[in-house]
Parts: structure tokens; sequence; C-alpha cells
């Protein structure tokens, strides 16, 4: 867009000199050249007043001598066949003078007609019939030649002119288009999850319309996120009434084993609806856009694992940065992440089965995670989500692709060389 209203500044900057450098032109060429013609035909009249002085012809093959040297050809015809001087073209075909009317008083009338590429001017040194003619000759070309320094300052003007109107341009440019791409920058940071963001409302009164119109929006959201988390945790605090309920029905039951199952479930339960809550609220203490450095969290959920890989003598290959990598996933998520696939790992892969955990930046920001096993692989009709209580990984997959897909990234489940399984999470830079 800033292109295009450059080009159209600069376009019509280009029409307006141009509408005024044309006719400017014409009218120099027009002035010059009368200019020129005037100052021929005076050189005509002086010529015609020096030979009506009788000069001799020496003198007279020197004066035309020097008018010719210069940019004036001279010719004077003193009588049939005595001519001095010469101009382009036949002399027997060269033009009379336009003599006046007889017994008009007066010098003889001056003539001026075009001759080979040029302006004669005709003039006989006085009213007799006989009497010497005058022609002065000069070529269009130099007829024109003081054209070309008004020609030269009319396009300096001209450019200067369009230089300006470019510098003009690009700060208009500027104004409008730069608020522009401040708020198409804002737009697409609200679509990605940060409504902190905000658009500019300086600019031109419609970019700034455009810009508060965006914010209006973006509190809006913000406002719509906030009771839809508040309504979230207080239907589940409603549930835990009932819950209770449950849990003590659990308790009273005859059979001590039937009570323990269901007491289980009640707690199962629980943990649930307090994640849940814990959940609907957690981003209004770790702000809009999450986040958390994937080194610490991978690193700390693989201690937590070794225990269980250790006594099930799981070779584990880990290779973890030693710098922070910052990823846009709320910890307790990228932890729950891990979790899933480490644990997807154990329980469906036969112990003694060799395991893999890379972590690594992406140029653009954000991490890579590969959590690969030697095991069987996953069977091509899983993963369906809600049925890990049934021997699929579903449930857990779903949650690493939720993490992934929140953080911007995504998630990809492939063979390894051996048939293995191999889940890579691409997670989003905060």
């Amino acid at each position: 867009m800033r292109r295009r209203i450059l080009l159209l500044v600069v376009g019509m900057t280009t029409l307006v000199v141009l509408a005024f450098a044309i006719p400017l032109a014409v009218l120099i060429r027009h002035n010059t050249y009368a200019d020129a013609l005037t100052a021929l035909e005076r050189q005509a009249g002086a010529s015609a007043l020096y030979v009506g002085g009788h000069p001799t012809k020496a003198d007279l093959r020197t004066y035309v001598s020097d008018e010719v040297a210069s940019k004036y050809h001279v010719e004077v015809t003193l009588s049939p066949g005595q001519v001095v001087g010469s101009i382009p073209g036949n002399d027997q075909e060269a033009p009379e003078s336009d003599d006046h009317d007889e017994g008009r008083p007066g010098p003889p009338r001056l003539n001026t007609v075009a001759w080979h590429g040029g302006r004669l001017a005709v003039q006989r040194v006085d009213p007799d019939p006989l009497s010497p003619i005058v022609r002065v000759w000069e070529s269009n070309s130099d007829l024109h030649a003081g054209e070309n320094g008004w020609f030269l300052l009319l396009g300096g003007v001209a450019l200067g002119l369009l230089l300006l109107g470019v510098g003009a341009g690009e700060l208009l440019t500027r104004r409008i288009v730069r608020p522009l791409i401040d708020t198409a920058r804002t737009a697409a940071q609200l679509s990605g999850g940060d409504t902190s963001a905000r658009a500019p409302t300086d600019g031109p009164g419609e970019v700034a319309d455009v810009g508060r119109a965006l914010n209006r929006l973006a509190d809006r959201i913000d406002e719509l996120i906030a009771e839809e988390r508040e309504t979230v945790a207080d239907l589940s605090h409603r549930l835990r009434t009932p819950l209770t309920a449950l849990r003590l029905d659990a308790e009273a039951l005859d059979d001590p084993a039937e009570a323990e199952r269901m007491s289980g479930h009640a707690t199962a339960l629980e943990r649930t609806l307090t994640a849940v809550i814990h959940a609907a609220r957690r981003p209004q203490r770790e702000g809009r856009l999450p986040s958390c450095d994937a080194s610490t969290v991978v690193g700390k959920r693989i201690e937590f694992w070794s225990a269980l890989t250790e006594e099930q003598e799981r070779a584990g290959t880990i290779s973890l940065p030693s710098a922070p990598l910052l990823v846009r996933a709320a910890e307790e998520d990228l932890a729950a992440a891990v979790d899933a696939l480490l644990e997807n790992v154990v329980a469906h892969t036969p112990e003694g089965t060799s395991f893999a955990v890379t972590l690594t930046g992406r140029p653009a920001g954000g991490a890579v995670l590969v959590i690969s096993d030697d095991g069987p692989g996953i069977p091509r009709a899983e993963p369906v989500r809600g049925r890990s209580d049934r021997g699929s990984t579903g449930l857990g997959l779903d949650i690493a692709r939720r993490c992934a897909e929140s953080s911007g990234g995504s998630m990809t489940i492939s063979a390894g060389p051996g048939g293995g399984a191999v889940v890579t999470l691409e997670l989003g830079a905060p």
C-alpha cells in the first residue's frame, strides 16, 4: 500500500509538472525563435545600411567574410553578374526584395522568406530598382540555438519539483501507512492470543478511528474471556457439593473394596475439578500469554520419571540445551504434556524398551520436543480421545496436542527407524 500511495503522489506530481512545463517549453521555443528572427532582420537592415555607404569592393568582401565567419551568411548583389558573398542555394533563384509601391516614401521593404533549411532576409539598399540587394541567411538550428539554455533551466526546475513531490509523498505515505502497519500488527497479535496488544490511535483521523475501534474490540474480548473463565470456575465450585455427597455415600458402602474403589473415583474427580478451577483462573496470575523455560520443565519431568524408568531398566537418551529455551506455554501445561508422552512410553512399551528425549530451539523462536521409543509403535486406529482407560494413548496425546497448538505450534506422530513411535511437539515462541 505504501508503494501504491507513493506512486500515486509521484504520478500526480509528474502530471502537474508536465501541465506547466509543456506549454512553457512551447512558449520558450516560440519567443526564442521570434527573437532570433528579429535579430536576423536587424542584421539585414544593418548590412543594407553599410552597403548604402558605397564601400569599396575590398571592404565589402571583408565585411561579408566577417559575417560569413559568424552565424550569418551574407550575399550582396551589386548588379547583374556582380555578387559578393554567398548564401545556400542557387543565386539565380534567390528572391528579390518586396519593394514598396512606387512613390511611397521611406526605405525599401524588408522581405523574409524560408530558404534552404533556414530563413532569408532580403532588402534593397535604396528605392532605386537597380540598387544593390542584400541577402542575409541563417539556419533553423542557429535560429533555435538559444532555446537550449532555457530548456536546461526548465528541466532542472521540473526535476526539482518532482523530487520535492517524491519527498512530500514519502512523508505522506509514512504518516498514513505506518499507523496502518502498527494496527495490522496489533490485529495479528490479538489473533495469536495476546489480548494485551493495543493499536496506535495517532495518524490521520480515519486511521486513528480504526485503531480505537480495534482497541475497543480487544477490551471487549478481555471482558468476555474473564467472564467465561469466572463462569467455568464457579460451575466447578458448585460441583464440589454433590462431589462431597458422593464421597460420603462411597464411604458408607458395606463392601470395603467397593467403598475404596468409589472413593478413588471421587478423589480423581475432585482432582480434575481442582485442575479446572486452577486452569480457569491461572491466566489472571500468569498474564494473557503464558511462557516458561522448556529446558527446565522438560528436565524436571524427566527427573521425576527417572525412578520408574531405571526400575524398568529402560535406557534413556536425553538431549537438552544448557541455556534457557522460552516457549509460549504455561509451565503446568508443558509439564502435563511431557508427563502424558512419557507415561505412554512406560505404559505401552515392554519393560527394558529404550527411549529418547530431544529438545532443540527453532530458528524463529520456540522449541521442538521429540520423544521416541523403540517399542511396537502406535496402532493406526489410535489415537482416540477419551479412551486412555481402555489401553488407548488418545487422551494423553490429545493433552500434548492441545499444549502444542495453544502455543502456536503443532504435533506430529510418525514411526521411528526401528518401528517405534516418534512424537514431535512444535512449541511456539512467547
